[in-house]
Formats: C-alpha cells, sequence, structure tokens
C-alpha cells in the first residue's frame, strides 16, 4: 500500500498557544520537533508494515517538519505547490489511503484554543452542507475525490469526535483535550507511542471510502464585510449578509477551487 500523510502543527500534544506555532515564536522549536516525532511515528509503522509513505508538511509555510528525524524511506514534501488541493497537494489516485497527523478543531468550536479553518485572521467560520467545517472535513472530501479512503488521525479530542462523525471507520488518537485556553496533554513520549499503534491498527482494517454527495454547499462567513464583498464577485458566489457568502456546485472540485480564490 501507498499511505499519504497531511500533517499539521496545533493538534501535536503539548502545543497550546499561537507564539508556538509560528516561526520564531516561544517554544515552536519544541513544537515542531514533537510534530516531527509525531509524524515519524507514523511513517515507522506504515514502513515496517512494508508499506510506503509520502508526507505533506501542511502547516504555515510547509517547511516545519525536520526531515532527519523521519525515518528512512519516508517522503516528504515541504513547502506550497499553488494547488486548491492546499493540504492535500501531492496526493493522486496512485494512494491507496489518506492519514492526517497534529490535526486541530475546527473555527467556530470550543473544544481547542487553536480552533481555526484554514486562516484564524480571515473567517469566523466555514461550512459544507450546513455542517461547521473543520480542515479534516475539506481534506477528506479532497481524498475521497481521489478515490482514496481517510483510514487513520491524531489530534485534539475535539478533532477526533469530528473525524470518527464524518468518517466512520477512521482510528484516531487523541494526544490531548482543550479547555477554554488551555491542553491537558499526553506526555510526548507517550503520544509518539501511541499514535504508531494506533497506525499500525489502522493498517491492518478494512477501510471503504464514505457516502459521497451529489450536491455541496460552501458557505464562509468572514471576520471582515470588505472580505465578504471582494468574495462575492467569483463566478457563482453569492453574498447572504454583509459578512457571509455561499457558493454552490454538484462537484467537491469546484468548491475547493472556489476556496483557492476566494479563502
Amino acid at each position: 500500500m501507498k499511505i499519504f500523510i497531511s500533517a499539521d502543527i496545533e493538534g501535536v500534544t503539548g502545543v497550546t498557544q499561537w507564539e508556538e506555532t509560528e516561526h520564531g515564536g516561544k517554544d515552536y522549536e519544541m513544537a515542531r520537533r514533537q510534530m516531527s516525532l509525531e509524524a515519524a511515528a507514523a511513517c515507522e509503522a506504515i514502513l515496517e508494515a512494508g508499506h510506503t509513505v509520502v508526507i505533506r508538511d501542511a502547516h504555515n509555510d510547509a517547511c516545519n517538519i525536520l526531515p532527519d528525524l523521519l525515518p528512512e524511506g519516508a517522503e516528504l514534501i515541504r513547502g506550497w505547490m499553488c494547488h486548491p488541493a492546499s493540504m492535500m497537494a501531492g496526493i493522486d489516485e496512485s494512494f491507496d489511503a489518506a492519514m492526517y497527523i497534529g490535526y486541530h478543531s475546527a473555527a467556530f468550536t470550543n473544544t481547542s484554543p487553536l480552533a481555526h479553518t484554514t486562516n484564524l485572521k480571515r473567517y469566523n467560520y466555514i461550512k459544507i452542507n450546513d455542517r461547521i467545517a473543520s480542515e479534516f472535513t475539506i481534506n477528506s472530501l479532497w481524498a475521497d475525490l481521489c478515490g482514496i479512503p481517510s483510514i487513520y488521525l491524531s489530534g485534539d479530542e475535539g478533532i477526533c469526535g469530528t473525524a470518527k462523525e464524518e468518517y466512520p471507520g477512521i482510528v484516531t488518537t487523541a494526544v490531548k483535550k482543550g479547555i477554554g485556553s488551555g491542553t491537558w496533554n499526553m506526555h510526548p513520549k507517550a503520544a509518539i507511542r501511541q499514535i504508531k499503534e494506533d497506525v499500525a491498527g489502522s493498517l491492518g482494517m478494512a477501510h471503504s471510502l464514505r457516502e459521497s454527495s451529489d450536491h455541496y454547499v460552501l458557505e464562509i462567513q468572514y471576520k471582515s464585510h470588505m472580505d465578504a464583498r471582494s468574495a462575492s464577485w467569483y463566478p457563482g458566489v453569492t453574498q447572504i449578509d454583509a459578512h457571509t457568502v455561499r457558493f454552490e456546485s454538484k462537484r467537491f472540485y469546484d468548491v475547493r477551487v472556489a476556496m483557492s480564490f476566494i479563502g
């Protein structure tokens, strides 16, 4: 099997404040190291099972994972590819399964102090088919588009619950719980061990694509009314109030392309 991993940082154990997620920020080096080690644990489980793995660094400038902490045999994608798939850029029909490491709760939820969806400063929320959308929601739909099931996710307790609701059969590892502006975390080494164990378990299970929709409604509420007005000029976008726009299509591909222009 060939596995694609999308890795973020806000769902990594210990990471609690925004400064920790930014280059040059206090404790960023600690956060990127743990991100790298949690990603490495997933890669080790995949390689030890005899499969191949490609991991996409999908946080901020996409240059966070320390390559020398990954096991030999894992391939790493760094930097952005100027592609609408964004955090999933690099995945295609040649892969057999998708995994997500270090994922976090969606914007407009209260299960992480780092809750956001794609852009903290730009949106109040993103909805797809009237449901609050997380980055997992968006990225797993892109994997579905490629015919690839999503089989594993690690992150905060909130996003693990979301993943299980949206994708029956997915295996998750909750490495922390968000409480107000704080987090309750697994020990870093325990998180690494648990991720490796759970990834290995997911590889031994039968997985299939979830039922697809024949119609997609994207709704974005911006923090700024000016952003909503600007987005309204994209073909097919309707402005429904001062801060909110809507876009509809029978194809998720069209929705994701629209997001790359109005996001």
